[in-house]
């Protein structure tokens, strides 16, 4: 038996000293109304981070449509993070990169974005993957997906003690991500995420703002 396959079960939830907070993923389509809409889900509620993830478009036309999106977060006190690039986010001066296990050392990314920025670190269901992010210097740690999701389907399906585990353990936070909504986020909150990432449970509804005031309501039991 290999760690990850090791019982978890004996990692009871940490006690919560902070509230669990929304970290928002953009859906692929940044264009048209998208600035709008993500003004509106802000003032929904409190939201940490918003992560560009947005699959083969030009890097700049890709900033181009970033600009606006940058500044709502900025005005809003939101973190702007961008995926896979490191590239792009010193670029822009985003506030900091997710890093893919494929997209880069966490190391070299702080090496050229700096010391004050946020560097995450997919590691799917894998303790070994999360703790080589930790001893690099990720900032943070996601794990997923913990339900089915069409956003980015995964056959990596964590258990929530899994985050009770990283949290019992070790201080840089975690994130919960794949196929979460107000419906199933309550396990996850219990078991000691720092953050859940989220990107259809919002942008795929008719009330962006609605549906982050419903996080909220989650996050502040």
């Amino acid at each position: 038996m290999n760690e990850d396959d090791a019982d978890l079960s004996a990692f009871v939830p940490p006690v919560r000293t902070d509230p669990c907070q929304l970290y928002l993923i953009s859906p692929q389509d940044i264009g048209g109304s998208f600035p709008d809409r993500l003004k509106a889900a802000l003032a929904g509620g409190p939201v940490a981070a918003f992560q560009l993830r947005v699959k083969g478009v030009d890097q700049h036309e890709l900033a181009r449509l970033a600009e606006p999106l940058q500044r709502i977060c900025a005005d809003a006190d939101v973190a702007f993070i961008v995926n896979d690039s490191v590239s792009l986010a010193k670029r822009l001066a985003a506030d900091g990169v997710h890093l893919g296990q494929g997209d880069g050392d966490p190391r070299e990314a702080r090496a050229i974005l700096g010391p004050s920025k946020q560097i995450g670190v997919t590691c799917h269901a894998s303790r070994h993957l999360a703790m080589e992010a930790g001893e690099a210097g990720a900032d943070y740690v996601a794990f997923g997906a913990f339900y089915d999701t069409m956003t980015k389907p995964s056959e990596h399906r964590p258990d929530p003690a899994m985050l009770s585990w990283w949290a019992s353990l070790f201080e840089i936070p975690c994130v919960a991500i794949g196929g979460i909504t107000p419906g199933n986020a309550a396990p996850l909150v219990a078991a000691g995420a720092d953050f859940i990432a989220v990107c259809n449970a919002v942008w795929g509804r008719d009330d962006p703002a609605g549906e982050v005031a419903k996080f909220a309501e989650l996050f502040a039991v």
